[in-house]
């Protein structure tokens, strides 16, 4: 820019920098749901994914977002391909908002209709990476941005307490999701290593979701991930009936998407109906989220795992 003054040319050099995403692979599924790699200057990759919802008559209904927070994770969930990668970067907030955007145009491209709704469930713990995505948020929800509603915006974390607490204490607009996938210490424990801390494990967790729902005036969802032979009893549907009752909540039990090499299989149809049927029994609302793109590598991680960049270590 030769018409501003060099001195403002060096300082604008200095601060900032335009990075905009590099896709560098794309996957779309038969269900039309498409995911993408993107590559930062780092030569670090992370992946989004758009997943589109239609009316019966084939109208676009919904624009769903989901997107990653970091490059990798540091959490070592064992059923997560993301897990296997550790942690490698955070993603600025621009980072972030840049796979809304570029998600938005190509979900005008193909289907006619802008994004509607995010999710922060694609790479990394978002409350490891909080100023950032909360900026971001930000950015989403102002009229200069995209205008999203904050009700529109999910977060969903593994269970950090004493950040969901923070969150609660900042008045955090947006929805929280929280990674269950058990009701008891023990069997989240085999499955979550953030449940062996006592800040972090089950109890600790849930005290500070009933704190965050009673400063926000919120309900908090429950992502449940069925595993066969782990969490899928009729007692572990009892004991997750029980941490429900303890704060406004509800549960969307989620199809596992198998990962090769992680030994996990997904919850047979009729379990999983005797289980819907043990929650709703005892007062639980529920929903179940079917895997989107299960004929691409829709698993979050598998995509980044399989071009080499992002290989585990």
């Amino acid at each position: 820019m030769t018409n501003v003054p060099g001195a403002l040319r060096t300082s604008l050099s200095n601060e900032y920098a335009l990075h905009p995403p590099r896709l560098v692979a794309e996957q779309q599924s038969r269900d039309k749901t498409i995911k993408m790699l993107f590559e930062l200057p780092s030569g670090n990759r992370y992946e989004t994914v758009l997943i589109p919802d239609f009316h019966d008559d084939g109208a676009p209904r919904r624009m769903t977002v989901c997107v990653s927070s970091q490059v990798g994770c540091a959490m070592g969930c064992t059923f997560c391909a993301t897990g296997r990668m550790g942690f490698r970067e955070n993603l600025s907030s621009g980072d972030i908002f840049d796979q809304v955007w570029h998600c938005g145009v190509k979900a005008k491209d193909h289907y006619g209709m802008g994004v509607t709704n995010v999710v922060f469930m694609g790479m990394g713990e978002p409350l490891l990476n909080t100023a950032s995505v909360l900026d971001a948020i930000e950015k989403m929800t102002s009229e200069d941005g995209l205008g999203l509603g904050a009700r529109r915006i999910t977060l969903s974390t593994v269970g950090l307490a004493g950040r969901i607490r923070s969150l609660a204490d900042a008045g955090f607009r947006s929805r929280l999701a929280v990674s269950l996938h058990a009701a008891t210490g023990e069997k989240r424990s085999a499955i979550m290593p953030v449940n062996r801390s006592e800040r972090t494990d089950l109890d600790a967790l849930v005290e500070a979701i009933v704190y965050f729902t009673d400063r926000t005036g919120g309900r908090v969802t429950y992502e449940y991930c069925m595993f066969h032979g782990h969490n899928d009893s009729l007692e572990d549907a009892d004991a997750l009936a029980a941490i429900c009752a303890r704060a406004p909540s509800k549960v969307n039990l989620i199809m596992y998407n198998p990962v090769e090499g992680l030994g996990f299989d997904r919850t047979p149809e009729p379990q999983l109906h005797a289980f819907i049927e043990r929650l709703v029994s005892l007062g639980v609302t529920v929903t179940v989220r079917r895997s989107r793109g299960q004929d691409i590598d829709a698993a979050c991680g598998q995509l980044a795992i399989r071009n080499k960049q992002a290989s585990p270590s």
